[in-house]
């Protein structure tokens, strides 16, 4: 060791600790968080700064970059030059900030990340509204500080007259804290501002009338308002922001455009990645990406496939790409010196604290100003009136110290003021110039006045306040760019599918799965059907319902509990496909099935659930009503619908409104009508009255009709194929609980009831043998006949076959081919195709 040299023994924990603390300290306060008075980071001051040394303003020529890079390095910022140019350039993107502070000559980069050309290449002056940003500075308005070799001072805030937090908005990380503020409408902030500069006690809700939400350089929609207030409300959220597009023909194919994307989309990468997405399958629908953009203005145009609807591949787009992006608001700002969460109303609070600091240090320089100068007048004054006498005294000075001191022995003058007399010109010695000094002192003593009333009343300063921001609003106030969208929230699943009608069909098994109902053709009746669905040996289609995929499902199975699902939610299949067991769906019991469904609106639409009510029959002929309420707040393992007795089971489930029939349909070919009020509304757990009376023992319900419009008719199916329709009124009103009346004549050749439905001319009828063929009809094909006849032949049936299900769907005028006598059997094992007999349309 040399000389005078020592060791210190230092723990190198404790080092480490206040080494890492200095540093942090030292990124949040001069580096990376933004102070709550100009909303300027330290390199973007010194950036205007020096701009502002240079003379490169507004009203100036451009200077090349790297000269003001150079000045800005030189003797206020030494870092790298990149940081410096990089700050520059993001001040000039229209793209980047909501009001540019620098207007840039030359390429400084585009929307798709491309990189600014180099610093020696393009050029810069300041902005009209920087100019504002660092007016008044010269008046000592601001502290200043020395610079990091202590030869220059620059300013440690600029005295703004723009809101530029709240306006520009500002993003840093910073050492264990970040921000991320999103730009605002000048205009709405100003607004604001005056109002909270009106009431200081005003909320926060009341300033929401006038700034409304963010509004972002590149425009978008801002989807949702629940972010946005909790933003405003506690500095904290999430803006939710949205791409602008429109639905346009081109070339005759039906085109997504956007016109406008989110704020800090880079547009190249994401179109990159929505081709990507394109490809790998996960956005289905779009056949080609063209990106159309230039100098007025961007287009992005997506050519969608000839089957695709644009309303789901937009939200599709928005859900997996960056057309959807969340803006999450930080609000940290340095409030005199230390960083601090802030709500809206205390960054308008601490800017026109600011705001008031400058006006008073500014007047008081003017008025200082003043009273020097009034002070020289005052001396010019006493010396043009004593013009001769001056003249005299100064001419029998030697020098003009001896001068000035004999001026002020006799007019009891002060320094200053016998310095100016000293250096009076000569022409100051005319009429009219001693008038001049006579007005200009005049007039000094009013402003004297009037700086110091500014001085003793807070009204006033506010009022300069108020009106140069209102200067401000006048000179850069724009129309919003970001459309807010109030009812907008989080994607839900609902959006991305279309809410198309479906086929819903359950085998006897288990399986369930949906089809598109386009996917089912019409067919003449008689015929033999297509092959619906492939199902397992000794499996058969059971069930088939209708509806659409947004509607909600209520499942009850024939031990009588409910189950809840979105109709989307059930795997999708094509018509020959087997499905998937329900039991992997919902939490179903081994030994349970699902004997009905029911397809509801929403089910938290409180109008709407307790208008409704959900009417069961069990095949012992026990019917029980129960509210739609009771059945709106679904549990994952289900719910009791009702108590089923010991030897019974649940048959069907309808939704009604309070007011309908109820007919009851018997295998021994009898059915009852009544009036649906003679069953009053029972908990979830009462097991029902009695609706029908059986004939025997052997005798079953086979099903249960609910009509309200009475111009329906009732159609009855047997399982070997016959069936027919009767008019309701063929039926008479009798009381629950009787024998009922004969709907069809059951005999060996059409075998027992299966099925009862209530139909329209409108309706198609679907009916599933259990072998799984399927045969499409229309309903007015059926004439209406009487109570007692056997019907007309519907379908063939083959050998030792019968009718598995029979439901009813809607005619949709799109998928109707001509009807057509279609007479095959399709053999399950090998899927051959053989042409059989003509249909037999005999009729009792």
């Amino acid at each position: 060791m040399a000389d005078g040299e020592k060791l210190i023994p230092i723990n190198i924990e404790d080092e480490m600790k206040s080494a890492y603390i200095d540093y942090s300290m030292s990124v949040i306060v001069s580096r990376a968080l933004p102070d709550v008075r100009d909303g300027l980071k330290p390199v973007h001051r010194r950036v205007l700064f020096g701009m502002h040394e240079l003379g490169v303003r507004s009203n100036s020529s451009h200077k090349k970059s790297a000269r003001i890079v150079g000045e800005v390095l030189g003797k206020y910022h030494p870092h790298g030059d990149t940081s410096v140019y990089d700050a520059m350039v993001r001040m000039a993107q229209e793209w980047s900030l909501r009001y540019m502070l620098v207007d840039g000559q030359g390429n400084f980069g585009s929307i798709d990340g491309d990189s600014p050309a180099a610093m020696r290449y393009t050029e810069a002056r300041m902005r009209k509204i920087a100019d504002d940003m660092l007016i008044d500075i010269e008046k000592e308005t601001v502290d200043y500080q020395l610079n990091f070799d202590d030869s220059l001072k620059e300013p440690t805030v600029l005295p703004t007259r723009v809101p530029n937090l709240l306006v520009n908005g500002a993003s840093g990380i910073a050492v264990g804290m970040a921000t991320n503020m999103p730009p605002h409408n000048l205009a709405e902030v100003i607004d604001g501002t005056v109002a909270y500069i009106d009431n200081n006690d005003i909320t926060i809700d009341e300033l929401i009338t006038h700034i409304k939400a963010p509004d972002f350089p590149t425009g978008g929609i801002i989807y949702g308002y629940d972010g946005v207030k909790e933003a405003f409300h506690t500095g904290r959220g999430r803006v939710m922001m949205r791409a602008k597009a429109t639905f346009e023909e081109v070339q005759g194919r039906e085109c997504i455009i956007v016109h406008e994307i989110p704020y800090q989309v880079n547009k190249a990468d994401m179109i990159k990645k929505t081709a990507d997405l394109v490809n790998d399958k996960k956005i289905e629908g779009i056949s080609n990406i063209r990106d159309e953009s230039d100098r007025n203005g961007m287009r992005i145009v997506y050519i969608l496939k000839r089957d695709a609807i644009p309303n789901i591949v937009l939200n599709m787009l928005y859900k997996y790409t960056a057309l959807q992006t969340s803006f999450s608001v930080n609000n940290i700002a340095l409030v005199n010196g230390r960083p601090r969460l802030l709500n809206v109303k205390e960054m308008i609070h601490y800017f026109v604290e600011h705001r008031h600091e400058v006006v008073v240090r500014r007047t008081e320089f003017e008025l200082k100003k003043a009273e020097d100068r009034a002070h020289i007048l005052e001396g010019l004054i006493i010396a043009s009136d004593n013009i001769d006498e001056v003249i005299a005294i100064i001419r029998a000075s030697n020098n003009a110290d001896e001068a000035r001191a004999n001026l002020i022995e006799r007019f009891k003058l002060s320094e200053i003021q016998a310095k100016a007399i000293v250096e009076m010109r000569l022409r100051q010695l005319t009429g009219l110039e001693q008038d001049k000094l006579r007005t200009e002192y005049d007039e000094i003593m009013l402003l004297i006045t009037d700086l110091k009333d500014i001085l003793d009343k807070k009204e006033r300063r506010m009022q300069i306040i108020k009106d140069e921001l209102q200067e401000i609003k006048d000179k850069y106030g724009d129309e919003r760019r970001s459309e807010i969208n109030l009812a907008g929230g989080d994607l839900s699943m609902e959006d991305m599918i279309p809410d198309e009608q479906v086929v819903i069909t359950i085998s006897h098994a288990g399986y369930i799965k949906r089809t598109p109902l386009s996917e089912y053709k019409t067919q003449h009746r008689g015929g033999v059907g297509q092959k619906a669905s492939s199902t397992r040996n000794e499996d058969f289609l059971e069930h088939l319902f209708v509806g659409t995929n947004h509607q909600y499902m209520l499942f009850f199975t024939q031990k009588g509990k409910c189950f809840w699902m979105r109709v989307f939610e059930i795997p999708e299949g094509s018509r020959t496909s087997k499905g998937r067991a329900i039991q992997n769906l919902i939490n179903i019991e081994q030994d349970d099935s699902v004997k009905a469904f029911i397809c509801t609106q929403d089910l938290k639409d409180e109008e709407y659930v307790n208008g409704h009510f959900v009417i069961m029959a069990t095949k012992k002929g026990v019917v029980k009503k129960t509210s739609l309420e009771q059945y709106s707040r679904p549990r994952q393992n289900g719910i009791n619908a009702i108590t089923v007795r010991d030897g019974d089971e649940l048959l069907e489930a309808k939704l009604t409104t309070g007011t309908s029939e109820i007919f009851l349909g018997l295998k021994s070919g009898k059915a009852i009508r009544f009036e649906e009020s003679k069953t009053r509304p029972m908990g979830r757990n009462a097991s029902g009255v009695r609706g029908i009376t059986l004939a025997n023992d052997e005798d079953e319900v086979i099903g249960m009709v609910s009509v309200h419009n009475f111009e329906d008719e009732i159609l009855v199916v047997s399982e070997k194929g016959y069936g027919k329709r009767s008019s309701i009124e063929d039926y008479r009103v009798t009381n629950r609980g009787g024998k009922g009346v004969k709907t069809i004549s059951v005999t060996d050749k059409t075998g027992g009831l299966v099925a009862i439905k209530n139909v329209t001319d409108s309706d198609d009828l679907m009916i599933i043998n259990k072998s799984g063929i399927a045969i499409r009809m229309s309903v007015e094909d059926l004439r209406v006949m009487g109570r007692a006849t056997q019907g007309v032949r519907l379908i063939n049936i083959k050998g030792n076959d019968s009718i598995a299900a029979v439901a009813k769907v809607m005619k949709d005028e799109d998928d109707l081919e001509e009807p057509e006598i279609l007479d095959i059997e399709v053999d399950t094992e090998n899927g051959t195709e053989i042409d059989t007999n003509e249909p037999d349309d005999s009729e009792e």
